[in-house]
């Protein structure tokens, strides 16, 4: 195939690009800064760079501000949402205007789509309230505009997708570095969390897969709270204390964001994915854990 990618250098496209590669595809990179192509990889800075006959098989859109890259100001909240939906208007008018639109768009989305929660969702459950909530609505519904062109659009909601490099992981694991195993508020909200390994198996799957369509949750199968997750990083790495953090002081430290990813949490589960017959390398957090920490 010949996939037309945004956000390609991103912590998700840094594994994809290779995988993609490595099955034969060609890829033509949508990126804001300079690259030098390389055999099978061509990068514009621009989508009016590519031609009107230009031959697309496929498009996967990755594109978006970091949800965690800043403190949640008016500005930077604007930011998120601009490098979303501007960047997906942007494709599907480009595949609008070439002579055969791509057959498949995989357009990234979130879990932040269900709001908050305890309660196990999955993709049948409606968007719940939130910044998160509302963005991610709006960024499939522009999304979801190619399905005019006869384009199939899978929907990826992705959990916390975790690895070793970057990502939240990073984050999480500062504090053991340390010796210090804490976990953020009671540490019963719920962490939909999933390892990139899989989150690339999915969309290879989901690629191959011509039947499917619509919403999929990418998130592991077996969801931890937030002391699992703890317990889990205590059996892989050695601490010498444990002092969770109140959520007040999270509050404090990080407003908004603070509530929206990291003191409540929701239960998504993968069922359309697992139903389809996609197979988990990592179902479960000791597993992860034990292949990013190797």
């Amino acid at each position: 195939m010949h996939i037309l990618l945004t956000g390609g250098t991103g912590f998700i496209g840094d594994a994809l690009v290779p995988s993609l590669l490595t099955q034969g595809h060609e890829l033509t990179i949508l990126s804001r800064s300079r690259h030098t192509d390389t055999e099978g990889c061509r990068y514009i800075r621009n989508l009016d760079e590519l031609a009107d006959d230009a031959h697309i098989d496929a498009a996967i859109n990755l594109a978006g501000a970091s949800l965690a890259g800043a403190r949640w100001t008016a500005s930077y909240k604007r930011e998120i949402v601009d490098s979303r939906l501007e960047t997906t208007r942007q494709l599907v008018a480009c595949m609008q205007r070439l002579q055969v639109p791509p057959g498949v768009l995989l357009n990234a989305s979130a879990i932040g789509y269900y709001g908050h929660g305890d309660q196990p969702v999955t993709e049948a459950d409606d968007a719940g309230e939130g910044f998160s909530a509302d963005l991610c609505r709006r960024w499939e519904e522009a999304a979801s505009h190619a399905e005019t062109l006869g384009t199939r659009v899978c929907l990826c909601r992705f959990g916390v997708v975790l690895d070793a490099g970057g990502g939240a992981f990073e984050e999480l694991f500062r504090p053991f570095r340390f010796g210090l195993a804490n976990w953020i508020g009671n540490g019963r909200q719920w962490l939909s969390w999933v390892h990139r390994s899989d989150v690339v198996a999915a969309l290879a799957f989901l690629l191959e897969h011509d039947e499917l369509s619509g919403p999929f949750n990418v998130t592991a199968p077996e969801p931890v709270t937030g002391r699992g997750m703890c317990d889990a990083i205590k059996q892989q790495r050695k601490t010498l204390i444990t002092a969770p953090v109140p959520a007040t002081v999270m509050r404090i430290m990080l407003g908004e964001m603070a509530d929206e990813l990291l003191i409540n949490g929701q239960k998504v589960l993968p069922q359309r994915l697992t139903n389809s017959g996609f197979t988990f390398s990592y179902a479960h957090i000791d597993d992860a854990l034990h292949a990013i920490l190797a």
